[in-house]
């Protein structure tokens, strides 16, 4: 039952990633939540967001931004950052995830969603038979208070964390390490 909820991959970030590596096996899309995923919630897109969706897009990958915010802050947030969008989504109803793959013409194989929370981003992308990454959620240094769904995200992840067949399903994507 829990298996709906859980990630085919768990990372640091979205700049933990490996981008090449996701080409390489065979991915031609990556469609992002914003909100904890990219930068914190509300805020603009930052100049290292805006440098890593070039990146992306000139490896060769698609990109598209799927977002239950709405279509201000999404093109605000899009400013400087030449990508599709769906917005007020409604996620993790499956239908905006399947409108992703029609917008950026790839199946869902060939797909990969990143988001922060279980809920939405990977409950619909595992509804919708597209891979996923869960990255952690962005917390502001001083922030203590978390929602009541990102407790019960902690208990699906220990969960998760014990079952090592629904672990690291895409396989090898994080960045290697420079050692100094």
């Amino acid at each position: 039952m829990l298996k709906k909820f859980y990630p085919y991959e768990y990372v640091e970030s979205v700049f933990s990633i490996d981008y090449q590596k996701l080409y390489d096996k065979g991915y031609k899309g990556v469609i992002f939540d914003i909100d904890n995923t990219l930068v914190h919630h509300g805020e603009d897109s930052t100049r290292e967001v805006d440098e890593l969706f070039k990146v992306i897009q000139n490896i060769g990958l698609k990109t598209l931004v799927l977002s239950n915010n709405n279509e201000a802050r999404v093109k605000k947030f899009l400013e400087n950052i030449e990508s599709p969008y769906i917005c007020d989504a409604e996620k993790p109803h499956i239908s905006n995830y399947l409108k992703s793959l029609e917008m950026l013409d790839i199946k869902k194989e060939e797909a990969v969603v990143i988001g922060d929370q279980i809920f939405t981003d990977i409950l619909g992308a595992n509804r919708s038979g597209i891979p996923n990454i869960l990255v952690k959620y962005m917390r502001k240094k001083n922030e203590t208070k978390i929602g009541k769904k990102r407790y019960l995200e902690k208990i699906i992840l220990k969960f998760y964390k014990r079952n090592r067949f629904c672990q690291n399903r895409i396989g090898n994507i994080l960045k290697k390490e420079v050692k100094l």
